[in-house]
């Protein structure tokens, strides 16, 4: 195990390496460039040239990038173009806490939601049950997250005022654990709605596999109960493709959470990246880009290495 753990960071390297080429020329295709948001219109030639001189700007794209895969390659990212200055690895370090927390809250409640009602749905199939929760899945799966946050947040925010309409905590007010689970809790339904939705079908359908096999049948003519037969025997058979989903859904909350925390306010590495976009902040977009392509190969490693302990048929 710990030679194939070795050998996937190595191959990941070079994986990383391509994914930070591609996305430093699509953000420098992008049109616009930050002189055009921090500096005056009238503003003279020579002074542009000067700004663009002091970051860089007026290089060749490849000889900046160099440059910026060297400062990357010694833990160093630059300084935000916008908020001048300021350390990029001090803006995402500012910011991260919070998007774990949401991403961590979203995740739980997803398993804790998702895979009772994949089982519930897929013991009685066929069912009125098991139509009704295939039905709110796939409305689950088709419903946008931003249309969704909107939608609570008109109604359970605005019409009947029983959670805040965004932040992280009331401002002005004494730390409170109650005021963050407060704040907290629309946000990171929204975020895990999508998941849940995705995470039940695939129970279901894993699960319904399972309690055909063999073994089930066998444990039933034992005249074991129906629901120790299904959480003893069929459970942990049935989670194992679910296993391969559950790792795969964390950069899919970074990109859940750009979204998320713009329509929440929500000041996490998704408000970071939106704004920076917005901004042209180069330093800041590509950071928060690796940030991104580590999780997702972080997210297929756990995914491999979680399919093979729970699964004793696989080795590496």
């Amino acid at each position: 195990m710990a030679a194939y753990i070795f050998r996937r960071v190595l191959t990941a390297i070079p994986l990383l390496l391509g994914i930070t080429i591609l996305s430093f020329a699509i953000i420098r295709m992008a049109p616009g460039d930050p002189t055009s948001l921090l500096m005056d219109p009238t503003i003279n030639a020579a002074d542009k040239e000067k700004f663009m001189e002091k970051y860089g700007l007026n290089e060749p794209v490849h000889i900046q990038y160099l440059k910026w895969l060297g400062n990357m390659a010694q833990g160093e990212f630059g300084t935000s173009l916008i908020k001048k200055g300021v350390p990029v690895s001090e803006m995402i370090m500012n910011r991260i806490p919070n998007t774990l927390l949401l991403m961590i809250s979203s995740t739980v409640l997803a398993i804790l939601i998702s895979i009772p009602l994949g089982i519930l749905s897929a013991s009685r199939p066929y069912s009125k049950v098991d139509y009704t929760l295939t039905f709110t899945s796939f409305l689950g799966l088709a419903t946008p997250n931003f249309w969704l946050g909107l939608i609570l947040i008109m109604i359970f925010s605005v019409n009947l005022g029983w959670f805040p309409t965004g932040g992280v905590s009331t401002l002005n007010a004494d730390f409170s654990v109650w005021d963050r689970i407060h704040h907290l809790f629309l946000p990171a339904f929204v975020l895990a709605s999508a998941d849940m939705a995705g995470l039940t079908r695939y129970t279901r359908s894993s699960m319904i596999e399972v309690l055909k096999q063999d073994y089930i049948r066998t444990a039933r003519a034992k005249g074991f109960k129906e629901t120790k037969v299904i959480y003893k025997h069929g459970l942990r058979n049935g989670l194992i493709p679910v296993i391969t989903i559950l790792g795969l859904l964390l950069p899919g909350f970074i990109g859940g959470a750009v979204v998320v925390e713009k329509v929440f306010s929500w000041p996490g590495i998704g408000l970071l990246f939106f704004e920076s976009a917005f901004q042209r902040d180069y330093p800041v977009l590509m950071a928060l880009t690796v940030l991104s392509a580590v999780f997702v190969i972080a997210g297929n490693l756990i995914a491999d290495i979680l399919y093979a302990i729970f699964d004793p048929r696989i080795e590496y």
